[in-house]
């Protein structure tokens, strides 16, 4: 009997096993069955999809996919990817999914409804494609949505009021459409969003609210007993008057001659330039109570222009106010305004966005989100034993969310964006450890006509292009130098400039050290000790390989940013490698074979470089 049993328990046990694989897979291949879809939906003239696969068993495998810990993806990054063709209704099951990055394609066809179905959607960017149709009203049920641009398509209709109901939209843009009817401002939040977020549509213009009304004071109703107090009543005003304007004026003639450093704030008319994107003006009071009256204790950072403080606004947030100099320097009002106008159109979730500013006489102050985990350098060397350090996953995420943020400033804003002062600790971290560019303090606009800008040389020792130290000329390949070293700043936790390395090494700069380790093949020196080992080799070495081609000596052989971003996501980084090794050993031959006469050049060319940066040191200790 139990022999008879046994075959039918085993069947049905391999049959629950089956049962439940089976389940298991259509679960795990239903956003993969999604993708592939699209891909089948999509022109793909750059095989940017080639890696999109139906044989694999998840799609976290494919390029320009990304997931969380649990095989769900949570991003798809095709923008700029030259598509075509139209976007599928499946998309709507990536239950997951948090970023939907389809910008400046071809993409034509309608928004599907069934992204309303996205409910962790945290950016959603279509913008310049060929989409056309309605603005979907289902895109109101996504309450984590963040940023939401449709700029620059061919949609129609009516803004759906349901985006109303949205409140954690920070970033809208629903420019250069073919949308009609009225913007719902009224009574809701969409207040916050100034007339840029909607301009060049066929809508109906924001009405002007008019000035109140002038409300003449009713005569008294005439009698003998009020013209008789009349002259009394005038009499008294005007006295009192007199006793009040007398000390006021005495003490505007003292004020006169006495300058004050009290701040003076100026009401928000006598600005002109009060709309700068979607930016908050705030007083100055406000933002002297935040930072209790720029107390030194908020004081989190410090820099050539001034300093930041921490501080709390009237609704409990936490923001970073960057106050300028005093000093009214041509130096500081270029900044200011160069922030701004930057900030105004640079919007990317791995770029530091900024909440605001204010501009008064004496002040001008610019008010960012606070970032909790500070930024990578503190987290690197001023961690608290409370703290843990920064794992290996944490520091692969900043090194790809860091290199997204860089391409978006060079390849999508117009003109392109050149930071000028890539390092460690201009990568900030929110709550997330997601990373984010700041401090556009020494970045400069440049024109797409010009490949190069001359500038004075501005920047953090150890992590600047040589062509840009020595000739003051930077383009957005100085960039990618910093980025390099900034890169090996994430792997070994040093500094890039540091005279204590001396103490053990022959070298002070970061990545002269790194290069002689590399060809010694003692790498795993190299990598920082707080994560005591916990690292998968190969990633360290792939990430070295990045950082060594962005920091090649000639601008013209660095990687641009945006294909940075492709080799960090695994495509086209060991090609990139194997030709640089063949070029790195060719210029060993031709210096074994022509050492006498190259080795006095290569001296001559270290002396310049060591007499360079005694040069700049001796500038910074000024």
């Amino acid at each position: 009997m139990d022999r008879s049993i046994a075959p039918v328990l085993t069947s049905a046990f391999l049959g629950l096993i089956l049962v439940f694989t089976g389940f298991s897979r259509v679960s795990a291949n239903s956003e993969g069955d999604a993708l592939i879809e699209l891909k089948n939906n999509l022109n793909d003239p750059n095989q940017v999809l080639q890696s999109w696969n139906s044989t694999n068993v998840t799609p976290c495998t494919w390029f320009h996919i990304t997931c969380d810990s649990g095989d769900s993806v949570t991003r798809v990054d095709l923008g700029n990817a030259s598509l075509s063709g139209q976007l599928v209704p499946r998309l709507g099951q990536l239950q997951y999914l948090q970023y939907l990055e389809l910008f400046s394609n071809n993409i034509s066809g309608r928004i599907p409804y069934e992204l309303g179905n996205l409910t962790n959607l945290v950016s959603l960017d279509l913008y310049m494609n060929n989409l056309s149709g309605p603005v979907p009203d289902t895109l109101g049920k996504l309450k984590k949505l963040r940023f939401l641009r449709l700029n620059n398509n061919s949609l129609t209709g009516e803004i759906p009021m349901s985006l109303t109901n949205v409140y954690s939209l920070q970033v809208l843009d629903l420019s250069n459409n073919q949308l009609t009817g009225k913007i719902p401002v009224k009574g809701s939040f969409f207040q916050r969003f100034t007339p840029i977020s909607f301009s060049n549509n066929r809508l109906e213009p924001l009405p002007v609210s008019p000035p109140p009304p002038f409300q003449p004071t009713n005569p008294s109703p005439s009698g003998v007993g009020n013209s008789a107090t009349a002259p009394i009543a005038g009499g008294v005003a005007a006295g009192a008057a007199l006793l009040f304007a007398v000390p006021a004026i005495v003490l505007a003639l003292y004020r006169r001659k006495k300058p004050q450093d009290h701040f003076v704030d100026v009401p928000v008319e006598e600005d002109p330039e009060v709309h700068l994107g979607q930016l908050k003006r705030f007083s100055l009071r406000e933002l002297q109570v935040a930072t209790e009256y720029f107390c030194n204790k908020n004081i989190i950072g410090r820099g050539g222009f001034g300093k930041v403080y921490k501080g709390r606004l009237a609704n409990g947030s936490l923001v970073a106010v960057k106050r300028l100099k005093e000093e009214r320097t041509r130096g500081g009002e270029l900044q200011f305004q160069t922030e701004m106008k930057m900030i105004s159109m640079a919007v990317h979730r791995n770029l530091l966005r900024l909440h605001g500013f204010c501009m008064t006489p004496t002040e001008r102050l610019l008010v960012y989100p606070y970032m909790v985990n500070g930024s990578v350098a503190s987290c690197l060397r001023e961690r608290p034993e409370s703290k843990p350090p920064l794992d290996w996953p944490k520091r692969k995420r900043i090194a790809l969310g860091a290199a997204r943020g860089f391409a978006y400033l060079h390849d999508h804003c117009d003109p392109k964006i050149i930071h000028r002062d890539v390092k460690a600790a201009n990568i900030l971290l929110d709550e997330d450890f997601e990373a984010v560019v700041g401090d556009f303090g020494l970045a400069k606009l440049m024109d797409y006509k010009d490949t190069h800008v001359t500038t004075a040389v501005r920047g953090t020792i150890g992590h600047i292009a040589p062509e840009y130290l020595s000739t003051g000329k930077s383009s957005e390949k100085t960039d990618v130098f910093g980025y390099g070293v900034m890169l090996l700043e994430l792997i070994n936790g040093q500094r890039a400039f540091d005279l204590a390395r001396l103490a053990k090494y022959d070298d002070v700069m970061l990545l002269d050290w790194v290069k002689g380790l590399q060809k010694e093949k003692k790498l795993e020196i190299l990598v920082h000790a707080d994560l005591q080992g916990n690292y998968i080799e190969h990633e360290v070495e792939q990430l070295i390989q990045v950082a060594l081609l962005c920091t090649q000596s000639s601008s013209t052989k660095r990687p641009k940013m945006s294909e940075v971003v492709r080799m960090l996501e695994g495509d086209g980084l060991a090609e990139r490698w194997e030709e640089w090794q063949k070029e790195e050993l060719f210029r060993q031959e031709v210096r074994h074979t022509q050492q006498p006469n190259i080795g006095l050049a290569e001296r001559w060319e270290e002396w310049q470089k060591e007499e360079m940066f005694r040069q700049v040191v001796r500038h910074k200790n000024k």
